[in-house]
């Protein structure tokens, strides 16, 4: 567990949330403040949860519009021709 007087570590899952190491003030958007005394909180970056600002996992049930086209587009690109048919269509 990290001491009160060190900065908290925050480090980003990858499609996933950021997770912060040891205590926190997190200032909302109408100024309330949140103090977490937690040695580790996840905060949502999905903005699917309904427990915001933290994590409930929602970003797990469904990818985000930009990375699933993203995903598809990768997915094409390391396609390898199968055949001469293939290759003549490609190029």
């Amino acid at each position: 567990m990290r001491s009160r007087t060190s900065p908290p570590r925050i480090r980003p899952l990858p499609e996933g949330p950021l997770l912060v190491e040891g205590p926190a003030e997190i200032v909302m958007p109408d100024g309330s403040v949140i103090l977490c005394e937690r040695p580790v909180m996840a905060l949502c970056t999905c903005r699917r949860t309904l427990r915001a600002p933290f994590c409930d996992t929602s970003h797990r049930r469904r990818l985000r519009g930009g990375d699933k086209q993203a995903k598809t587009a990768s997915r094409g690109a390391s396609r390898v021709p199968r055949g001469p048919a293939e290759e003549a269509e490609t190029s």
